[in-house]
């Protein structure tokens, strides 16, 4: 007993304290009374638990004091206790929706009218704040994230300002001990925080390329007095790059994206009186649009902003440097998909090593998700004689990359050029999504999950969806679990692409050529009537499911195997991978739905 009232006596006395100052015109940031400059990173790994100790190992390598989040969730805790350990300080997001689809998703909150989501976003940053104040590692809240930039009114933009001040000096009282910053991009939210957030302490401002040098300017002609962090940095984004003769725009040289990091810090942030520090974008691995053009890896290789950041932080130069692609272009021409196409390609690597090569491409139209989508291209051939690649079946402008990996030192270089495809076939495509590959999983072990339960229906307010289940598992670690505690009235879920989505905005995916749609499924009583399937939008909305198809099952006690065949249906664009429907006749209901899957 002795011993457990010493650990929670240390947990709740050893937070740290974070303060604002302005000393001699110059803004700084404490901890514990002394200064600390914010050398960040942003973090993408914070589902990725069992390498935490991993990765904060790396972020020390790198020269990294500070990480931020956008948001809080199981994982938390232990992210939390990771970094205190390395002794990393955090930027825990509280995340507040947007008012229109925009950069970060294709979400849609209404500010004007939608009271309960307002008190659920309240309620959900007083609890975070509640519930990670006294850990160490917290240094301050960081509150939404270009809220501003993503809505289309005022009057909803004096609306989520009333709601974040709300919010702000609600944290105020609760956390003298932690300064309050809200996040936007560039300079959309000063303004508005001036008029109507006057308990915000820190201005959070996304800023790419060289605006981040001219952010104490915009403040001082604003006359505020507040210190700013760049919540985000990298080379100059997609949003301001010029287009090339193909309309596609042109993506910064690797060397480009080293040097934005290296010389940026020194000369845009560092030197700035109310600049406490800067969070570089993007600490994660991916293989998309977005991972080439900003993250530290890619397909876990690491990129140029990987070692910038090292030396940014740290002076010291890359321990072996990221392979130079000094050529890569192709025919001025358009081509019908299914040709060969050389490609002239010349590379460098200043260690002589074995290079790999390969290329992709990047469609630039239709969905988020399949503008954001990376593909493999054919090719054949080698560095000594040359490349060639195969245009792939697709109609319109595509983005090709070629990737050149430098082998056992895990290093990838990257270049990117654009090309005219036609294609009858890809042109006729009405709703041009991704194209998945078989079997496409629409929930296995809540990993990446490509549709999302937020189409709830029916007597909403009694259920409730959680699809990172553990007891009642079919296979691996996780189930979905559906709830409803009234005892009469019907409901209803699907699960959505995107998100929140009736079908006003283009989503789902390309399932063709799948034959069977399955799903292992129980209750905890039997007797339940249920319908399951896929597919809820009607053609009444700009952006229909393709196909609907579900059936009327009596579920017992024990898992059972339902398949339903979709060999005939049109599966071109599904934007609803799983609905359920039920009736509740006298008593509550509970069912578990795992490995749900187009095969």
């Amino acid at each position: 007993m002795r011993i457990f009232f010493v650990i929670v006596s240390i947990s709740f006395f050893s937070f740290s304290q974070t303060s604002v100052e302005k000393i001699d015109n110059q803004w700084v940031l404490k901890v514990d009374g002394a200064p600390f400059d914010i050398k960040g990173a942003t973090f993408g790994y914070d589902k990725d638990v069992d390498n935490y100790d991993t990765y904060f190992k790396d972020l020390q390598f790198l020269g990294v004091n500070a990480i931020r989040t956008w948001a809080t969730g199981e994982n938390t805790p232990q992210l939390l206790d990771a970094a205190e350990r390395h002794g990393i300080k955090v930027m825990v997001g509280i995340w507040m929706r947007h008012g229109r689809p925009g950069m970060e998703d294709d979400d849609h909150f209404d500010y004007l009218i939608d009271i309960e989501g307002m008190e659920v976003m309240y309620d959900n940053a007083i609890e975070t704040v509640e519930k990670y104040k006294n850990h160490p590692a917290v240094l301050t809240w960081g509150i939404g994230n270009e809220v501003y930039l993503n809505m289309a009114t005022d009057e909803e933009k004096l609306a989520y300002s009333k709601l974040l001040e709300r919010i702000c000096s609600k944290i105020k009282q609760l956390d003298p001990n932690h300064p309050i910053t809200s996040v936007e991009a560039w300079t959309f939210g000063l303004d508005w925080w001036e008029d109507h957030v006057p308990s915000i302490d820190i201005y959070g401002l996304n800023s790419y390329g060289p605006g981040a040098g001219f952010l104490q300017d915009e403040l001082d002609k604003r006359n505020i007095n507040k210190p700013y962090i760049i919540t985000e940095f990298g080379v100059t984004g997609e949003w301001d790059a010029q287009a090339d003769k193909n309309g596609v725009k042109i993506e910064p040289s690797d060397n480009e994206k080293y040097n934005a990091i290296v010389k940026g810090y020194k000369e845009w942030i560092v030197n700035k009186p109310s600049c406490l520090g800067v969070y570089v974008f993007h600490y994660n691995s991916s293989n998309d649009f977005i991972s080439t053009w900003l993250f530290t890896h890619v397909t876990n290789l690491k990129r140029p902003q990987y070692w910038a950041i090292r030396e940014a932080f740290t002076g010291k130069k890359p321990n072996n440097k990221v392979p130079e692609i000094e050529t890569f272009s192709l025919p001025d021409s358009q081509y019908k998909s299914g040709i060969w196409i050389p490609v002239n390609l010349k590379v460098n690597d200043p260690e002589n090593e074995r290079l790999k090569v390969s290329f992709h491409y990047n469609q630039r139209e239709g969905s988020r998700k399949r503008r954001n989508q990376i593909n493999p291209l054919n090719f054949r051939g080698n560095l000594s004689e040359g490349f060639e690649i195969e245009l792939p079946k697709e109609h319109g402008v595509i983005k090709v990359y070629t990737y050149v990996e430098d082998g056992v030192k895990s290093n990838l270089g990257i270049a990117s050029t654009s090309i005219m495809v036609e294609d009858k076939e890809a042109k006729a495509v009405k709703y041009k999504v991704p194209k998945v590959s078989l079997p496409f999983y629409v929930y296995k072990d809540n990993e990446d999950l490509p549709y999302f339960p937020s189409g709830y229906m029916g007597n909403h307010k009694a259920l409730n969806v959680d699809v990172d289940e553990k007891k009642e598992v079919h296979s691996g670690k996780t189930a979905i679990k559906i709830t409803y505690s009234e005892e009469s009235g019907w409901y209803g879920i699907a699960f959505v692409d995107p998100a929140n989505d009736w079908g006003d905005i283009l989503g789902g995916y390309d399932i063709s050529g799948a034959k069977t749609f399955s799903f292992w499924a129980k209750s905890k009583f039997s007797g339940i009537v249920v319908k399951l399937g896929f597919g809820l939008i009607d053609d009444d909305k700009p952006f229909p499911d393709t196909a609907k198809k579900t059936e009327e099952i009596t579920l017992t006690s024990e898992w059972k195997r339902y398949t339903i065949k979709v060999k005939k249906e049109d599966l071109s664009c599904i934007r609803s991978g799983l609905v359920l429907f039920a009736n509740s006749y006298g008593y509550p209901q509970t069912i578990y739905i795992d490995d749900v899957v187009f095969e």
